[in-house]
């Protein structure tokens, strides 16, 4: 769990983590980046139930990698301080990967909530539902329809990939689904296994344009020339996604001064 600043919500993310049982061992490791805020006295509180670290680091990326480097576990997960494991997620990937010594890795499907907690977005949730069902390499070029907290896979083919490239900000995870998916298909989990928080300041919600020139740069990386049509699909659904994007922030701003005054 990369952590940064993120007080507010931190402790309902490991809440989340530490309510799982089932048939496995779990390991909690928080890399926090030296917030400022009381994230630090929170992490105190949980003891031994956690393990975690507090220090300067070049990102998310550079934060992932310090934890990966720390992590015993056969299994891996990544879950921002900001997110949330659905209940009895973790019985679900680990009876999986206990059964199915072919999978590599998988992905499930993922609510979107905002501040609250609250559900939104259920039209973007049904339209990756519906994309992930099943997996194939040259579909997830045309189009990222990952959720980063619904993916788990076995640290060997971590290793095999090797560490979260350190100079991408914003696609660090697509970019690891791409090297995963060039070696393994992924596995689909027909099942919640986790929230995304949604909400203007986080990283997702104040950094959509970079995010997709981002993807579509890795894309086209990974592609390696030999994805020509996919890489062109990508650019048709990315110029897409801004625009409807464009149209939730334009019908933001157009809402946000009668909702103000509705609440004189």
């Amino acid at each position: 769990m990369p952590s940064y600043n993120h007080a507010e919500f931190i402790g309902k993310a490991i809440d989340s983590v530490l309510s799982q049982t089932g048939d496995f061992e779990l390991e909690l490791i928080v890399m926090d980046g030296n917030s400022t805020d009381a994230t630090q006295s929170i992490l105190k509180q949980y003891g031994q139930a956690i393990r975690w670290r507090s220090e300067p680091d070049e990102g998310q990326a550079d934060a992932f990698n310090k934890g990966l480097a720390l992590a015993r576990g056969d299994v891996i997960g990544w879950l921002n301080s900001d997110d949330l494991y659905e209940p009895e997620a973790l019985a679900a990937v680990a009876e999986i990967f206990a059964s199915e010594p072919q999978t590599q890795w998988l992905y499930g499907k993922v609510r979107i909530v905002d501040i609250a907690g609250r559900e939104i977005r259920r039209w973007i949730t049904a339209y990756k539902n519906w994309r992930m069902r099943r997996f194939s390499y040259p579909k997830l070029l045309t189009e990222n329809w990952i959720s980063q907290m619904g993916v788990f896979w076995r640290r060997s083919a971590g290793e095999q990939v090797g560490p979260f490239r350190t100079d991408l900000h914003w696609c660090l995870d697509y970019d690891y689904w791409l090297r995963l998916g060039a070696r393994w298909p992924g596995r689909f989990v027909n099942k919640y296994l986790a929230d995304f928080r949604w909400y203007s300041a986080s990283k997702s919600g104040a950094g959509y344009l970079p995010q997709f020139r981002e993807e579509l740069k890795v894309a086209t990386q990974r592609a390696e020339g030999r994805h020509p049509f996919p890489i062109f699909l990508h650019c048709l659904n990315a110029a897409k996604i801004i625009t409807v994007y464009w149209m939730l922030g334009l019908r933001r701003r157009l809402t946000a001064p009668a909702a103000k005054e509705t609440a004189r």
